[in-house]
């Protein structure tokens, strides 16, 4: 392989930066054949193509995003270096970017992601969204990972995986001083008010199921798709609420929830989904292996 030449790292890095070779060109002062003929021999030099045209628009390709990503860190190490030689030392740092699902636990996000928090030479950059938003995100290389409590079915032309993390029970709970015979199970849900998830749950789909068979019409007092909301709710309503115990974990261990039903044919699944890509980010395989080992 070829040296690699930083002169033509540079002015790749602007012109992913300014989003496509105009604007570069514009503000390194150069024409944009010029700056078009340097990007090409970048490419030739490392193998790959870095950008891939979509109508005017130029998008990073998995390599591209890559080589943006040391790009980054090999012009950050200037700085680095005059930082080091002013007393002021810093360590080289991993980026990783995640996507959650903006109604996900934020427990199960925390307990995921724990082995990496607060760790000096790891730099987390989470974004939340709607699946649709996550996965597009995924595909264009801007994210590396996406949770979610919804599996996705395995896509030969993306090369998505879906990864079933963890499956945790799902129960009633109530502030401690609800009276406990009003959540006597399944009798009482047909006269006490209950705060369930949303419709598009495959949790609130298993209770109804639940109910149904029962032969319990519950009495509905909200309906929520959001599990910090949920979680709200079960704290200041009074009202029995439909959720997994991790979502009310502290609640639950302080004692102002209690757990007064657990179901055992409903359970919330929670799920990490990558791509199959030929440039990994590492810090992926570290999480998976904890959770799937």
């Amino acid at each position: 392989m070829a040296d690699l030449n930083y002169h033509h790292l540079k002015l790749f890095r602007a012109i992913a930066r300014e989003g496509g070779l105009t604007r570069a060109a514009e503000k390194l002062h150069l024409s944009q054949s010029a700056l078009s003929t340097q990007l090409q021999k970048l490419e030739a030099a490392l193998g790959h193509p870095l950008f891939t045209r979509i109508g005017k628009r130029l998008e990073l390709t998995e390599a591209g995003r890559i080589a943006l990503d040391y790009a980054d860190t090999v012009f950050g190490a200037g700085d680095e270096l005059l930082r080091t030689l002013e007393g002021q030392p810093q360590r080289e740092r991993q980026t990783l970017r995640v996507g959650s699902l903006t109604t996900l636990s934020r427990n199960f996000q925390l307990e995921f992601l724990r082995p990496l928090i607060g760790r000096s030479d790891v730099e987390l950059n989470i974004r939340s969204g709607t699946l649709r938003e996550l996965l597009a995100a995924l595909t264009a290389h801007t994210l590396d990972i996406v949770l979610t409590n919804t599996a996705v079915r395995r896509d030969a032309a993306l090369d998505l995986h879906t990864h079933l993390i963890e499956t945790q029970p799902v129960s009633l709970v109530s502030r401690s001083d609800h009276d406990a015979t009003a959540a006597l199970y399944p009798a009482a849900l047909a006269t006490t008010p209950v705060v369930v998830p949303s419709l598009d749950s495959d949790i609130r789909v298993a209770f109804d199921r639940a109910l149904a068979l029962a032969g319990i019409t519950p009495v509905i007092l909200a309906e929520i798709d959001d599990m910090a909301m949920l979680r709200l709710f079960a704290r200041e309503s009074g009202a029995l609420t439909l959720v997994p115990p991790i979502v009310v974990q502290d609640e639950l261990r302080n004692g102002v929830l209690v757990e007064r039903h657990r179901f055992v044919d409903v359970a919330e699944s929670f799920y990490a989904i990558v791509q199959d890509r030929r440039f990994p980010n590492p810090l992926i395989a570290g999480l998976l292996d904890r959770h799937l080992g």
